[in-house]
């Protein structure tokens, strides 16, 4: 039976997880570790100032304690698979977009990355919502994982080695089109909000930029942003190779 190693970013009491593995029942054998709190937008990386450890919370379903997407599946890899590694890892379903330069900050494209970087193909996947309104419903998100690890099964991943898929639903929708993108260009603004707490002491609290872009010049077709307004689902594959090679002659012209 084929063996999915499945974590997310929005810790293991994610109700977006659980939706994950209830739409993957059936096709193979899923073994759950995320990580025992929140991590979003922990990006790639890594524990090495404390220990970390596995606590069981179900029949092959852990957390690990205080510990990062990219550590649950790197751990998970080299102790619950050292054996044999699993055949997919599933990175989701994310509560939030992970589109443009959004993915270098997104701790569930991160989880994708460490399991590519291991040789094991891999799937980030990503509920776009409003997060002033509740999370809404997730069976687009759960039909469209389903479908893919149906399609990967049935024949192989459609990526070379260190690529993965990053996948991103479109909000309050029953069906959508699937298509290919890049990754958009978005903006970023200041969103740090000055408070005091009851002391007197200041502190700040980041806040969530709008999802606001432009396409890439000299790029065909859409970006995430783009499809996901026209209401598709996103599909992108993301390189980890992060080589400006287009500014390497005037790289060394300069120098």
């Amino acid at each position: 039976m084929k063996q999915i190693l499945i974590t997310n970013d929005d810790g293991y009491e994610s109700e977006a997880l659980r939706a994950l593995i209830e739409a993957l029942d059936g096709l193979a054998h899923i073994t759950v570790v995320a990580p025992s709190s929140e991590k979003s937008a922990c990006g790639h990386s890594l524990t090495l100032q404390h220990p970390l450890r596995f606590v069981n919370v179900d029949d092959d379903f852990y957390k690990l304690d205080d510990g990062t997407p990219s550590d649950c599946v790197y751990l998970s890899l080299h102790s619950i698979f050292q054996d044999k590694k699993p055949d997919l890892v599933i990175s989701g379903i994310n509560k939030g977009s992970n589109m443009g330069e959004d993915i270098t900050y997104s701790g569930t494209a991160a989880g994708a990355m460490e399991a590519v970087i291991h040789n094991v193909p891999a799937i980030a996947i990503s509920q776009v919502m409003d997060f002033t309104k509740p999370l809404g419903s997730l069976k687009l998100a759960q039909k469209t994982i389903r479908d893919l690890v149906i399609k990967i099964f049935a024949g192989e991943f459609p990526l070379p080695k260190r690529q993965f898929l990053n996948v991103n639903i479109p909000p309050n929708l029953e069906e959508a089109p699937l298509h290919v993108t890049y990754a958009g260009y978005r903006f970023y603004g200041n969103d740090a909000h000055l408070h005091r707490n009851p002391r007197g002491m200041e502190y700040y609290w980041l806040g969530l930029h709008p999802l606001e872009y432009k396409v890439r010049q000299g790029r065909e077709g859409l970006c995430d942003f783009e499809a996901i307004e026209q209401g598709m689902v996103s599909i992108t594959p993301i390189l980890l190779d992060l080589s400006a090679y287009e500014s390497m002659k005037k790289l060394k012209e300069w120098l």
